[in-house]
């Protein structure tokens, strides 16, 4: 079974990955690292209407990410166990 990397403002509700990697320079790795959003973590997309914010739970909370940095985080899509 092949996933792919893909952007996590790509997907859907209900939906789990793993953070691969960052299209952003150091200030968006710092940012990302201080809310949680680290490669290797898993992170689940609660709410994504494909417009606006996406609310995403990381480590236990939840978080409220803009669709362009959501843009820059690339994740591998997992099975939701």
């Amino acid at each position: 079974m092949s996933s792919k990397v893909l952007p996590l403002g790509f997907l859907q509700a209900d939906r789990d990955a793993v953070v691969r990697d960052f299209n952003g320079g150091r200030g968006l790795h710092q940012r990302l690292a201080g809310l949680g959003i680290v490669c290797g973590n898993r992170v689940q997309v609660i709410k994504n209407e494909m417009g606006g914010p996406l609310i995403i739970s990381v480590g236990g909370g939840r978080l409220i990410i803009g669709r362009g940095m959501a843009l820059k985080i690339m994740v591998e899509e997992v099975s939701g166990t």
